[in-house]
C-alpha cells in the first residue's frame, strides 16, 4: 500500500477519481445538488499536500541527512557532517567519532568534491536502527589532488548504519566503504591513502 506519509499522489489520485465522480452524477442527475460535494475534492488535495510537508517519515529523515553529508563533502564543510554523527560512532577504520572528524578535517581542507550524485539506495528499517546500502557518483573539484593526479569521477558504494536518538533526528553511527568503481575495497586501503 502507498504511504500517504511519503507523498501526495495516492490522496490526489483519490481526489480527482471523487471529482469526477461528482462531475458525472451532477451531469447525469436532474436535481441540483449541494455546493458541499465540490469540498471533498479539494479538501482531500489540500490534506494530501499537506501530510506530505507536515509529516516526516523515517525514511524521510534518513534521506535527508544522507542528502546532508553529502552536501556537506561539496562544500568542504566537516562541521555538517559532524552534526550527522551519533557520539558513539565506530568503525572499522576510526575508533571514535573524533577520529573520524580529524580525517575528514584534514581531507576537506583543501578542494576536493564538486559535486556527489547519488545513483542508487537501499534503506532498511527497523526502528530505532536503519542501514543504507547508497552508490555516489562522486565529481572531483578540479583544483583537487585526485582530479590532477588520479580520476575525474568515481563512483563509490557505501554503508551506512544509522540510528534515531532519543528526541533528536537519525544520526550515523557507523559507515563503511565497500567499493571503489566496482573495486572491493575497505576503510584500511582508504586510511592508508595520503592526499
Amino acid at each position: 500500500m502507498l504511504n500517504v506519509f511519503e507523498q501526495p499522489w495516492t490522496l490526489l489520485t483519490a481526489a480527482i477519481i471523487i471529482l469526477l465522480f461528482t462531475l458525472i452524477v451532477r451531469r447525469f442527475s436532474g436535481e441540483t445538488q449541494p455546493l458541499w460535494q465540490w469540498l471533498i475534492p479539494i479538501f482531500l488535495a489540500a490534506t494530501a499536500f499537506g501530510l506530505d510537508i507536515l509529516v516526516q517519515t523515517y525514511r524521510e529523515q534518513i534521506n535527508n541527512t544522507i542528502n546532508t553529508a553529502l552536501r556537506a563533502a561539496e562544500e568542504e564543510n566537516p562541521d555538517a557532517i559532524e552534526m550527522i554523527l551519533s557520539d558513539n560512532y565506530k568503525d572499522s577504520y576510526h575508533n571514535t567519532k573524533e577520529d573520524l572528524m580529524h580525517y575528514c578535517r584534514a581531507l576537506l581542507s583543501k578542494p576536493l568534491v564538486e559535486k556527489n550524485i547519488r545513483t542508487d539506495s537501499i534503506i532498511e528499517i527497523s526502528p530505532p536502527k536503519a542501514t543504507v546500502t547508497l552508490v555516489v557518483l562522486t565529481r572531483f573539484d578540479k583544483d583537487s589532488y585526485v582530479y590532477k593526479n588520479f580520476k575525474r569521477v568515481q563512483l563509490t558504494k557505501i554503508k551506512l548504519y544509522l540510528q534515531k536518538e532519543q528526541g533528536k533526528k537519525w544520526l550515523i553511527n557507523q559507515a563503511e566503504i565497500l567499493e571503489i568503481d566496482i573495486q572491493p575495497v575497505d576503510w584500511n586501503q582508504i586510511g592508508q591513502l595520503r592526499w
